[in-house]
């Protein structure tokens, strides 16, 4: 076996890439500063009980395993960021108004999403805890929207969920956890003649509703149609009304809002609220969210809660590779004058690299446009002669 092979679905970032996620990891985190959002760095093991806590069984899937040689007990690797920021949320932060966080960094998934998708996104995201009302929702939205536009993402277009209609839906069903995996799963993936063929579970007439989920799907009129093919329940109405009030006022030009009934979520712990982001520049979400007020309950403080999550490598990998900057090439020489120009070329942004000994012949490696060269007693910076 090759000792440099790496893993399936597992890649090393190479500098043009590198290069464009660095940039964007600024851009974007700056934004959320602008907006109050502090970051938060949550470690990248945890405990499983508390890493897994409030989370439903796809996170559990999707979490790798080990053994604490200190402990003896269980570790996992993040999956997901939204569990520990939840937990800083509630267990150490600790405050009564409202707390906008942010984040950013790896996570390990032990299968892949897609065929050409990584086991090793970059999540970045921000969580707003503390208020329940759409205002919040909204502000996240918009907060995407910018965060999207800042990475060079236009044309979005927005897919809006409410996973309490079908929750509101299966109230008293009483499905064993098997079968209710089955169901979620297959509401997801539009699959209405698996929802259909659960009746004897469900009930002809309940079965009939959630299938309905899969097909109201599109612009406003859905939500009209989703009135009058969904049961009249209290829960289901006010959902819809959220949506269209959600749909109304992120209306803004170049976004395109759609809804989708049957979109559930990610990781099955979305109480509220989901949404998903989309551009032709990408066949997959480019950023996905939610309301998860449920998610705290586990460390004794379930707040609510919204927010998103992007990866960085699939955003860097719309953007492209960032070209190296030009370098200036300074000799290696012990001379104090020389080192305070190269300071100074430093201190005003400018790349200066060493010409080490020996490596003349690889000089075009370094992407050196210029050099530095003593003229009348003065290191001054002048044009790189041809090689």
């Amino acid at each position: 076996m090759r000792r440099w092979l790496l893993p399936e679905h597992i890649e090393d970032i190479l500098p043009g890439e590198a290069r464009t996620v660095e940039r964007l990891r600024r851009a974007i985190l700056d934004l959320f500063a602008a907006h109050g959002y502090e970051l938060v760095q949550p470690p990248l093991l945890e405990y499983t009980e508390s890493l897994l806590s409030g989370t439903g069984r796809d996170l559990d899937l999707a979490t790798f395993r080990l053994a604490d040689r200190l402990s003896g007990r269980q570790l996992g690797v993040r999956a997901d960021h939204t569990p520990q920021v939840a937990r800083i949320d509630a267990h150490l932060l600790n405050r009564q108004g409202v707390a906008r966080l942010a984040y950013c960094g790896s996570v390990l998934h032990t299968l892949p999403a897609g065929m050409t998708t990584t086991r090793e996104p970059i999540q970045i995201g921000a969580e707003l805890y503390g208020h329940a009302g759409l205002e919040a929702d909204l502000e996240v939205l918009r907060l995407m929207a910018r965060a999207l536009a800042a990475a060079g993402v236009g044309g979005l277009h927005l897919d809006i969920g409410h996973p309490r209609i079908y929750r509101a839906l299966l109230a008293g069903a009483n499905l064993a956890p098997d079968e209710a995996e089955a169901l979620f799963h297959a509401v997801q993936q539009k699959d209405a003649p698996t929802a259909l063929a659960m009746h004897d579970l469900l009930g002809e007439p309940r079965a009939e509703a959630v299938a309905a989920l899969t097909r109201l799907n599109g612009g406003e009129a859905v939500l009209a149609e989703a009135r009058r093919a969904l049961p009249r329940n209290p829960e289901i109405t006010d959902a819809l009304d959220e949506l269209q009030r959600l749909g109304r006022d992120i209306a803004a030009p170049g976004l395109e809002v759609s809804f989708d009934l049957a979109e559930l979520g990610g990781f099955n712990y979305e109480s509220g609220v989901v949404f998903a982001a989309f551009s032709a520049a990408s066949p997959d979400a480019l950023a996905r969210g939610g309301r998860y007020d449920e998610v705290g309950r586990s460390f004794g403080r379930a707040r609510p809660a919204t927010g998103f999550t992007m990866d960085l490598r699939r955003l860097a990998a719309i953007a492209g590779p960032t070209p190296r900057p030009a370098a200036i090439l300074a000799p290696c020489a012990a001379d104090g004058a020389l080192e305070a120009a190269v300071a100074r070329l430093r201190e005003a942004g400018e790349t200066v690299v060493a010409d080490l000994p020996g490596h003349e012949g690889a000089r075009a490696e370094l992407a050196c446009d210029r050099m530095l060269q003593s003229v009348d007693g003065r290191w001054t910076v002048v044009p790189m002669k041809g090689e």
